[in-house]
């Protein structure tokens, strides 16, 4: 049996300088190299992957057992295998009848059970039922967490603006007291609800600027202060030790890892902000994007044709790094809250077995908004060194119905960095544009050549009718099982994440030198030095 590794590095190595333009002399290109399913369309024609590269990739995904893995993941076996645990965050969102059974049990009632205990306090709270200590309203939230209890309702909640009817909503993460300081400022404390997320309640920064904020509400109403308190825990001692009602604690279970968990209670601020019929729409679209993951044959699969993508510019072609592009405005965080969901997921050097990587794994994700990026780094996407594929999202029509104007420039912008990407300028057309400033000679091939564009740079578009909760919940979903497909073709476990502990454990005894308590004149000498300088021990 041929090596599909094998096989595609020799399919590259055939196609390498074959222009992209040139696959769009077949009219049906478009046609062939995009899907769609409920209205998400990925577009991955402006790639050099044709119809023998696109079978050759699929022959991969069979030989690594992509699918069969899928299934295991749905059904709830324990796929993270280093922590013994299922990965079931799509039963967070099921809409099915169809149980899920974990260790005999099906696990999708008591999910339920939570999640209308979630939708009703989100409710009372909405409505004004439920008080301050005060008797009044709660007009702002303050959302307590790191990682996956931060990155991902905070930017759901950006991103559905336009859906905002609750109290204003502001997050809190780094443990730099510059952020909760600026957040609470302006805030009246009688009027504001602080909800801790933490799975256990131990987690360093979040507990810090737990305290930080719950030192500000018992200044403002003294005992009375726990009534603005709610938790996203399971470390129910815990929230009970704070004084929290446990009418106000929202549990989850260990087998949803903390950036998949923003569709149970770490979601909790994305309900108060747009309230639980739009949460549900929120829910019914990656349910949606499971269903067609789940049953979309391979060659129309958006989740295995962006994740098989990836791997191609990745491990074939060896663009290290990938840009997200989002022309919207309100998904100015996604590009962030991606970087954790694919580095922190398949940000290793390990195999499933122990063995070391024989190849690389995750990119470098990065990425902000368009068109204020234009202005700033796509000057390295179309003419630096390196390669970066790029990956624009874009809506047909936007919110603001006044506005469309802004909308079609937009448009016109993310279609026109696209084509640029893949198009190019080439030394005549450069030469012609300076010949039409009136250089001439010497000088006119110095100028021409600072306006050539290489060209032959791939792209994908996500292409969307307009950012709803719906929308949102497939895009999200969509990345997810992206991260999913490359980690079981990588052969690693994409729902640990071994690699902060150790900073964590070093930041701990740094602090004990820093507050003078230890002395560990053993250490390196750069972080003697800089310890002395900051301030500590040496």
């Amino acid at each position: 049996m041929t090596d599909p590794w094998a096989a595609l590095a020799e399919y590259h190595r055939k196609t390498a300088n074959r222009r992209i333009l040139s696959l769009f002399d077949d009219k049906a290109r478009f046609a062939d190299f995009s899907a769609e399913t409920d209205g998400l369309l990925l577009d991955y024609s402006k790639t050099n992957i044709d119809r023998d590269g696109l079978k050759l990739l699929l022959d991969l995904a069979r030989a690594t057992g992509v699918l069969a893995r899928r299934d295991r993941m749905f059904q709830g076996d324990a796929i993270n295998e280093t922590e013994d645990r299922a990965a079931l965050h799509t039963a967070l969102r099921s809409r099915s009848d169809q149980p899920v059974m974990i260790e005999g049990r099906d696990v999708l009632p008591p999910l339920r059970l939570m999640r209308k205990r979630m939708y009703a306090f989100a409710e009372d709270l909405r409505s004004g039922r439920l008080k301050t200590a005060g008797g009044g309203l709660f007009r702002n939230v303050v959302n307590i967490g790191i990682g996956g209890s931060d990155l991902g309702p905070r930017m759901a909640v950006q991103a559905l603006a336009p859906y905002h009817d609750g109290p204003r909503l502001h997050f809190v993460a780094n443990i730099d007291g510059a952020e909760i300081s600026d957040i609470l400022k302006p805030l009246d404390p009688g009027q504001t609800l602080i909800v801790i997320a933490s799975k256990t309640f131990t987690t360093v920064e979040t507990m810090t600027n737990a305290g930080t904020a719950i030192a500000w509400l018992r200044r403002a109403m003294g005992e009375q202060a726990t009534r603005h308190l709610a938790a996203v825990s399971s470390a129910l001692d815990r929230t009970a030790a704070l004084g929290i009602d446990p009418a106000q604690v929202f549990a989850f279970e260990d087998w949803v890892g903390g950036r998949y968990s923003l569709w149970g209670p770490v979601g909790l601020p994305i309900v108060l902000a747009i309230g639980a019929k739009n949460f549900d729409g929120f829910l019914d679209g990656a349910a949606a994007m499971d269903r067609h993951f789940l049953t979309a044959d391979p060659e129309r699969n958006l989740p295995l044709l962006l994740g098989l993508t990836g791997i191609w510019h990745n491990n074939i072609c060896g663009f290290q790094t990938r840009a997200i592009l989002p022309y919207d405005q309100r998904l100015a965080r996604l590009p962030a809250y991606l970087q954790q969901l694919e580095m922190e997921s398949n940000g290793k050097c390990v195999a499933l077995d122990g063995s070391p990587l024989v190849r690389d794994s995750a990119p470098v994700v990065w990425g902000e908004p368009g068109t204020g990026g234009q202005h700033a780094f796509y000057q390295l996407l179309h003419q630096g060194t390196r390669i970066v594929p790029a990956e624009f999202l874009i809506a047909a029509t936007g919110h603001e119905a006044d506005l469309a104007h802004h909308h079609n420039l937009l448009k016109a912008n993310c279609l026109a960095q696209s084509e640029a990407l893949m198009r190019g300028r080439d030394r005549a057309a450069a030469e012609a544009i300076a010949a039409g400033l009136g250089y001439q000679g010497a000088e006119l091939s110095r100028q021409a050549a600072h306006r050539v564009f290489p060209g032959n740079r791939p792209s994908l578009t996500l292409a969307y009718r307009q950012l709803t909760p719906f929308v949102l919940g497939q895009i999200i979903a969509l990345y997810e099982h992206r991260v999913f497909v490359e980690g079981a073709v990588w052969g690693i476990n994409s729902f640990d994440q071994w690699g902060v502990e150790l900073g964590k454990k070093l930041a701990d005894e740094i602090l004990l030198m820093l507050n003078r308590d230890k002395i560990d004149t053993n250490r390196d000498s750069s972080t003697l030095g800089l310890l002395g300088w900051l301030g500590g021990k040496e």
